[in-house]
């Protein structure tokens, strides 16, 4: 698919067809999952060589931020369906040559959706060429992850409590819940980390973009330097993306804090249900013992014709049962 976005009074403004690409006001070419003829046609148009989704999903940093044909290549990793189990990791390549921008992803996400909406409204900063759209996109992007940052923040609080606090459940019953508790704290370790690998994309994607802006190219003639405003937002959005990734830091550090703690937890559980097993084993030793000495058959055994030998034998089990529990109990082994 592949949407054409012009410029008009500072907002965007969506065209319908492609025949409208070559609209000298065109700021913004987005490719979402694109056919093999849009990519040529967008190809032909701006004169770059687009990324495969292969080249897009490559970690190298050479391979992700680099400039070609008079135009910078930007990818970035983005976490889509963060309120799902299941998030997922979407690479976005960003296509920067001169006034306009060429986004290409082959998932749609939500800070996409939300930027063109307001773009078109005009309720945003004012999108004046196609450096400014990318910047908006990334600002989205890292509104975006610092929602779910203080959401996944709230849901460890949350799981926080039920780890330290729950002491009213039998043994067995807790041990499950926490067993369960270790695959929500899983899930949210995993989407903590998909979120610090894209923030940490985002400030490489800003500092090397920044460093294109305010260098010189030895082509034709030194790059203009960009606008006060332009470069006041990346600075800004380095700055966010690099504290956002800080404080998913620090919630990766609760993360296995409960984990240890869980953990921890589920083996003493365990420990104490092994240890009761263990003092009723030593309990009824005593008596077992006694049992078996009474229960031998041989011919002289005195107790046998004694009148008081049942009671006796009795007796002597209790006693010798009762006096393991409450040298235990004195002890604080029980």
């Amino acid at each position: 698919m592949l949407r054409i976005y012009t410029g008009q009074n500072g907002h965007l403004a969506a065209v319908g067809g492609v025949e409208d690409i070559g609209n000298a006001n065109v700021l913004w070419l987005d490719l979402l999952s694109p056919s093999p003829d849009e990519v040529k046609l967008v190809e032909a148009q701006i004169g770059i060589e687009i990324p495969t989704r292969d080249e897009m999903a490559q970690i190298e940093l050479s391979e992700r931020l680099y400039s070609e044909d008079g135009a910078e290549f930007m990818t970035m990793t983005t976490v889509a369906q963060i309120e799902s189990d299941d998030p997922v990791k979407v690479p976005i390549s960003f296509i920067l040559k001169g006034h306009t921008l060429v986004s290409v992803r082959y998932l749609d996400t939500k800070p996409f959706m939300t930027y063109a909406s307001k773009a078109q409204r005009g309720s945003m900063v004012s999108c004046s060429s196609g450096e400014a759209v990318m910047l908006g996109l990334l600002e989205a992007v890292i509104d975006r992850a610092a929602d779910a940052l203080e959401r996944i923040g709230d849901e460890i609080d949350a799981i926080s409590l039920e780890v330290f606090r729950n002491t009213s459940e039998s043994a067995t019953k807790k041990t499950r819940n926490l067993q369960s508790l270790i695959e929500r704290i899983g899930r949210k370790g995993d989407t903590l980390t998909k979120l610090r690998e894209s923030l940490v994309s985002i400030v490489r994607l800003a500092a090397y973009h920044s460093a294109v802006e305010t260098g010189s190219r030895a082509t034709d003639a030194a790059r203009r330097k960009a606008p006060k405003d332009i470069r006041e937002r990346v600075k800004l959005i380095q700055r966010d993306a690099a504290s956002l990734g800080d404080h998913a830091i620090f919630l990766s550090g609760k993360i296995n804090f409960l984990l240890d703690a869980t953990l921890g937890l589920i083996n003493l559980e365990q420990n104490q249900i092994i240890k009761i097993f263990s003092v009723a084993a030593v309990v009824f030793l005593p008596p077992t013992l006694v049992a078996s000495i009474y229960g031998m058959n041989f011919d002289v055994m005195p107790e046998l014709q004694w009148t008081l030998g049942y009671p006796w034998a009795l007796g002597l089990m209790v006693l010798s049962a009762v006096v393991p529990f409450l040298y235990f109990k004195r002890r604080g082994w029980l």
